[in-house]
This record gives structure tokens, C-alpha cells and sequence, in this order.
């Protein structure tokens, strides 16, 4: 069935096609009034077939006849075209308009044949008629049933959340509270016949609020000879360093600033706020000592990434305002041309590289022109002769690959695939049913897989027993629905799954591969430290200042992601700038997290 071409009762979904509106004053536009309808306007097909008829019945003249049926089916058509909108027009109309309450993605009710109102068209008439839908039921891949501890919803709070023991305070100050009048040994002030022993200590937590830096002051003495005039100045408490701004203090500003994405003009106000200034200018020159000391080690993580064997990689949009500049002048030298748009290349990108490295996991991130393939090309670059293809996990952008891809084990996001049909849920609600129960059972057995810390090789296995047919199934589906016209290929539905079917050998590496992924989920959640940043800071200054907030965010994901303390490791990095200039690799952050204690 070609939708082209389809009359304004095969536009309809199965739900009646509403318009909200609440009353208010018409509005003038270009001489006309323009004024919403008051209330709920409900109008099936069947109804929207009958309007048409009396328009044409009425004493309309011809011409205005015509142009009222053409609004009205025009209407139709634009509200089909909205419900195939796949993700930017569903998600504003959610935020419009809200969830459906206790409505789901594909209820059984959808698909099933209904009547109401007169309105004879059936929840698949989009599709085909009902007995194509039927058929089309009795040929969906076969799907395992879900046990009945998966329905159980787990609730409570998530580890590490709620009210906390004391335990988790590690950082707090010990201070130790004893009996003023009272000792071990002495006689019981209550019934003075027992003698007192010692218990284990108890425990209370009182938290208080600082500044995030703090100042102290110190007032030293000075004295001067009254004959030579010789001033002789009292020397500063042992442990004070010779510096304004302690080492402490700058890792403090860059976790601050590349963590916890605070800018410097709103930490230079709070600051402020509490007696303690610190100008933002001040913070990134301090932020700039650090990474003095700190690039030598991203430079060696560089170097141990590139020798990984998975490797995660995406993109995610960058301000740099150097570089906007310069865009400015291409896009003048092209005008000047008679070319509306450069030649040249003037997007920004940040990419991250999340790669495995035996049992370690190095986080790299990179601010530029390049996109993800062109920095990860250049980490190949960096890769010693002779070892096996890593595995490379993305989405399907041409920007992710590589300029020869033959160098690695291309592997393609499972999720972004499911994400194609979780949009069409609500129009498509069969046809999506199908691929996201087959996706959603393969997903729970890698989790399983996961609880059951199965080596590379028992998850394989588990695998292409337990999802590699289900998996089969489905592609046998995908091409039955294009290969009996049961899909229009250039509807959303069809679109989506051509991309299953053009990825499939990609989408399917953890079928064929020991350690292949089914998402890129991990280099998605590394981006968001970057956009968190953008999100606050909207932009950096220079290409320079990018590379500094590259170098030391890798290094602070880095050590969190091997259970290292970020202040602590780049407070070392500063106090021992000669070793670690000397000797990189024994400071990478997973060797400071294992070889020291952090808390």
C-alpha cells in the first residue's frame, strides 16, 4: 500500500484526532480574525468524509467547496505527518500536551480491531487491513516469556543513596570528646556500687558549610633596629607554602571547573558571596599550572589508549570563540567569491574515546575541528604493528569512521536502533512491539550475563545461544515486511528498519566477536562531563584553553573511573612535576589510584 497516494480515511490512525484549545480573543492577521475554537473538537475520518460531502451539498459555490475540502484533508494529512515524526515533533508534543496518563507504548487494545462513533477504521488501517495484521502477528519472531521476577519492580533507593552511616564520611575531621569529670576505674555517680569501663566510641556527624576555597591570614611580626634600621620579620607556622595559592587549591579550581562544570564568574560571585574573592581570570591561571603539570601523563595515557582493544567513541558539539572568528572571515572570503558557504570546515566537535586497556579504562577528550573518526584515526596512528584489531563501538554517523576501516572491528549501537521504532511506538504500535521485545530480551541476557560475571568468551557463548536466534528471527521479519510490500519503504517505519537492515553485520558484532558491546551507552555518559560544562560555560576562549580543559578533564574522568580521588592525584601530579616529567606511565591515573591509598 502506497501512502502517497491514500485517501483521508487511510491517513487516520485508529485514535480520533483532537484538537485542544482554550478559549481566547480573536486575533487580527492582515485584515482577517484568527480566533481558536472553544473546547474539544473530536473528528474521526468517517466524520471528516461526511463534513466533506455537506460542504460539497451546501450553496457553496464550486470553487470555495473545493478549497474547504482541501483545508480539511490538508488538516488530516498534517496531523498523519506529525504522528510519523519520529523524535524533535514527539518530544514537543509531549511537552505541550504531556504524557497520556497511564497510557503505553504499544497497548494490546491498539492492535486489535475497534469500533466506535460510527468510525469503521481499524487500528491497522494505516498499515493494511485486518487480516494482513493478523497474518503479520502469526509471522513475528518467536520472543522467550519474561519470568516473573522481571515484572517485580525492584524499588527502594539505589546504592549509595538515602541517609548514610558514618562510615562515609572519610573526609570528616576527627575530633575525640571526652568525660571532663568522669575516667575509666572510677566509682558509678548513679548507684556508686559499679566502677566504669570503656566502650567502643560512639559517633555523631555534624556537617557545615565553607567556601570552596578558603583563606587564612596570617599577621606576622615585624621588628626594626632602631641604629641600622635592619627589619627582621617572624617566620610563617611549619607547612605553610611559599605560594599564594596552594597545590590543594588549583586541583580544588579544576574539579570545580571540569567536574562539577562551575564557571569561573559564578564561583568568582560565590566567592565573593562569603569573604573569600577569588577573580575568574585568577582561577584560570591557577587551572593553567595544573595542566602544566598534567599533559605529559595525558600524552602517555595517549599512547596506552591506542594499544586498547575496545574502544568506545562519539561527538558532541563545542563553542570555541577563536574559531568562530575565524569562521566569520571564511564565510566573508566566500561571500567575496560568490559562494554563500566556505569550503572549509567550520563545525566544532568534542569527542570522547573510551577505551578498555587490559583491566584498566582510559577516558581521552578532545576539542576541535576533527571529528570522533578523525581522532580516533589519529589514536590508530599511535598503535604498535602487530597487534589485533580492536573493536571500535559507535553509532552509525559517517563522522565515526575511520579513513581505513579494514584497521578495526566496526561495532554499531543496539541502542540507537531500538530508538528508531521507541519513537514510532505510539503510531506503529505492532510493528514496534515486535523489535523492541526481540531488543529488549537480548539486553537482559548481556545483563545476565553481566550479574553472572561471565568471562569474553561464556558471554559469547551465552549469547549466540540465547539471543543469536532471536536476533534471526527478527531479521527474517525485517525482510518479510519490505519484501512483501507490507511497509512502505519511504514511511518513518520503513526508514527504520533499513537502518537495521544496512547495519545488521555491525549491529550484530557481539554475536561473532569475544567482547563486543551492544551500545555505546559508556561514551555517551563520558560526553556528559563536557556537556555539562557547555551547558554552564557555553563556550572556551581560545583553542589553547581547550586543550587544557581536554587534557585535565581526561585525567579527572580517568582517575574516578579507576576509583582514584581527583583532587588528591592532580595534587600530586603538581608536587612531584620533575618525576612526573621523568617517569609519565608511573603516574597515570590508574597507577596512582592502585599503588596509593585513596579515600
Amino acid at each position: 500500500m502506497r501512502r502517497a497516494r491514500v485517501r483521508l480515511a487511510k491517513l487516520t490512525s485508529p485514535r480520533s484526532i483532537s484538537l485542544i484549545a482554550s478559549p481566547i480573543d480573536g486575533r487580527r492577521c492582515k485584515g482577517c480574525s484568527v480566533k481558536k475554537p472553544v473546547g474539544t473538537v473530536l473528528l474521526s475520518s468517517a466524520e471528516g468524509e461526511a463534513l466533506i460531502a455537506q460542504v460539497h451539498q451546501s450553496n457553496l459555490p464550486p470553487a470555495d467547496a473545493g478549497m474547504v475540502e482541501q483545508i480539511i484533508r490538508m488538516y488530516f494529512w498534517l496531523v498523519f505527518a506529525l504522528q510519523e515524526a519520529k523524535l524533535s515533533v514527539k518530544r514537543l508534543r509531549t511537552l505541550l500536551f504531556g504524557k497520556s496518563p497511564g497510557s503505553s507504548p504499544w497497548p494490546e487494545a491498539s492492535s486489535a480491531p475497534t469500533q466506535a462513533d460510527g468510525d469503521e477504521t481499524s487500528a491497522s488501517a494505516i498499515l493494511a487491513a485486518e487480516a494482513e495484521v493478523a497474518a503479520r502477528a502469526e509471522q513475528a519472531p518467536p520472543v522467550a516469556a519474561r519470568k516473573p521476577e522481571q515484572d517485580t519492580p525492584k524499588g527502594g533507593h539505589r546504592p549509595g543513596t538515602g541517609r548514610l552511616g558514618a562510615s562515609a564520611y572519610t573526609g570528616a575531621t576527627r575530633t575525640q570528646c571526652r568525660h571532663e569529670e568522669l575516667a575509666v576505674g572510677q566509682r558509678c555517680p548513679v548507684c556508686g556500687q559499679g566502677t566504669l569501663y570503656a566502650l567502643p566510641a560512639g559517633v555523631e556527624i555534624r556537617l557545615d558549610g565553607n567556601a570552596l576555597l578558603s583563606a587564612m591570614r596570617y599577621e606576622v611580626e615585624k621588628l626594626r633596629c632602631s641604629a641600622c634600621g635592619e627589619i627582621f620579620t617572624a617566620g610563617l607556622p611549619a607547612g605553610v607554602g611559599a605560594e599564594k595559592y596552594s597545590p590543594q587549591a588549583r586541583a580544588v579550581l579544576a574539579v570545580s571547573r571540569y567536574y562539577l562544570g562551575i564557571p569561573g564568574y559564578r564561583l568568582q560571585g560565590y566567592q565573593a558571596m562569603l569573604g573569600v574573592p577569588v577573580p575568574d581570570a585568577t582561577q584560570w591561571d591557577q587551572i593553567e599550572v595544573v595542566g602544566d603539570c598534567a599533559y605529559k601523563v595525558f600524552e602517555q595515557m595517549e599512547h596506552e589508549a591506542a594499544q586498547g582493544e575496545l574502544i568506545f567513541h562519539d561527538d558532541t558539539a563545542v563553542r570555541i570563540l577563536a574559531l568562530l572568528k575565524d569562521n566569520r572571515d571564511l564565510v566573508a572570503a566566500a561571500q567575496a567569491q560568490g559562494l554563500s558557504t566556505p569550503q572549509e570546515r567550520t563545525g566544532m566537535h568534542t569527542t570522547a574515546l573510551a577505551v578498555q586497556v587490559g583491566e584498566h579504562t582510559a577516558i581521552l577528550y578532545y576539542s576541535s575541528r576533527r571529528h570522533a573518526g578523525e581522532n580516533l584515526q589519529g589514536l590508530l596512528d599511535k598503535r604498535e604493528a602487530g597487534l589485533a584489531k580492536p573493536l571500535a563501538m559507535s553509532d552509525a554517523l559517517v563522522s565515526n569512521e575511520v579513513a581505513d576501516e579494514s584497521l578495526l572491528i566496526r561495532c554499531h549501537c543496539l541502542a540507537h536502533g531500538r530508538r528508531k521504532f521507541s519513537d514510532l511506538a505510539e503510531v506503529f504500535p505492532h510493528e514496534c512491539q515486535v523489535v523492541l521485545e526481540v531488543i529488549r530480551q537480548v539486553f537482559e541476557h548481556d545483563a545476565q550475563a553481566r550479574q553472572e560475571q561471565l568471562s569474553p568468551s561464556e558471554r559469547l557463548a551465552y549469547h549466540q545461544r540465547l539471543s543469536g536466534p532471536l536476533m534471526e528471527g527478527l531479521h527474517t521479519w525485517l525482510h518479510k515486511q519490505v519484501d512483501d510490500r507490507l511497509v512502505e519503504p519511504n514511511s518513518a517505519l520503513g526508514k527504520a528498519i533499513a537502518y537495521l537492515q544496512g547495519h545488521w553485520a555491525t549491529l550484530t558484532q557481539f554475536l561473532h566477536h569475544e567482547g563486543a558491546p551492544l551500545d555505546n551507552n559508556f561514551a555517551e555518559r563520558a560526553l556528559k562531563l563536557f556537556i555539562r560544562q557547555r551547558n554552564n560555560s557555553l563556550f572556551f576562549a581560545t583553542e589553547h584553553s581547550a586543550y587544557i580543559a581536554s587534557v585535565l578533564t581526561s585525567l579527572i574522568a580517568t582517575c574516578i573511573a579507576a576509583g582514584g580521588n581527583a583532587v588528591e592525584y592532580l595534587v600530586a601530579l603538581q608536587e612531584h612535576r620533575r618525576e612526573v616529567f621523568a617517569d609519565p606511565a608511573a603516574w597515570l591515573p590508574w597507577a596512582y589510584a592502585n599503588g596509593r591509598a585513596s579515600p
